[in-house]
């Protein structure tokens, strides 16, 4: 049997094990409905809400929120990090708000963008760049600072320019440190749309859990995490399948049968 195969099925069999014991267990009454309700509640709400133009309103809003936090973070951040990783001295000068900036929690700045920026779309995005921006930074700054010395000395006796410098040798230093952190700039973009919508809004997944808690709804939480975790595991896997197409020069790592 094939290694992805045998992971994907014990995978499938842990999750089933794990929902046949839950069900079972607030069938015996072991298990209080009230607090943990069973799988096959959540499975019917969720088929409930599936009939709603609302709830697909609530998807689409919160994938609108994760892709423009995304995309606006990625770059921001890119940006950011190429400039401090060619410049030392502003560098210098910057780094130490920068770790100011990033020390804050950000959940204390979702009131603030509400605030600022109202119930709507921009305040969302908002807090999800403040969580894209960072990791995209870093992670470019490290690959800029990175960069093969020996590459870098032989591309200065050939009298490459500082545009040639960046585009050949900096730029893909740095492109595999992006690259390689898509992913947990995408869970960081729903995480800032999911908080943000629960701190405040009238649409999208964060805006569905708060409601249910609202109510003391523990199926409808339940139901709605149940959504969100499917929702990020749909993302995580496109956003690998990308990766693997960006990175498909990358050897691939050599794994016991």
């Amino acid at each position: 049997m094939p290694r992805r195969l045998k992971i994907l099925l014990t995978q499938l069999a842990i999750v089933l094990g794990v929902i046949c014991l839950w069900e079972a267990g607030v069938r015996a009454g072991l298990i209080d409905s009230f607090f943990f309700p069973a799988p096959s509640a959540l499975a019917a709400r969720i088929a409930e809400w599936a009939g709603s133009q609302d709830f697909w309103t609530d998807v689409a809003t919160t994938l609108a929120e994760t892709v423009l936090s995304f995309i606006a973070g990625i770059g921001i951040g890119t940006v950011l990090g190429i400039w401090l990783g060619l410049s030392p001295f502003a560098a210098d000068v910057v780094q130490p708000f920068i770790k100011m900036f990033n020390a804050i929690p950000r959940i204390l700045l979702g009131p603030i963008f509400v605030i600022w920026f109202g119930l709507g779309l921009t305040s969302k995005v908002a807090l999800g760049v403040t969580l894209v921006l960072f990791v995209a930074f870093f992670n470019t700054f490290q690959g800029i600072r990175e960069v093969n010395p020996v590459v870098l000395a032989n591309a200065r006796l050939l009298r490459a320019s500082r545009a040639s410098l960046l585009r050949h040798v900096y730029l893909p230093s740095a492109t595999t440190w992006i690259l390689s952190s898509l992913r947990v700039s995408v869970g960081m973009a729903v995480m800032g749309a999911v908080v943000a919508e629960y701190l405040g809004s009238s649409a999208g997944l964060g805006h569905l859990i708060a409601q249910a808690e609202g109510v003391l709804d523990a199926t409808g939480v339940f139901a709605g995490i149940v959504v969100l975790s499917a929702f990020v595991v749909a993302l995580d896997a496109i956003v690998d399948r990308i990766e693997k197409r960006l990175l498909v020069w990358r050897p691939a790592h050599v794994h016991e049968a």
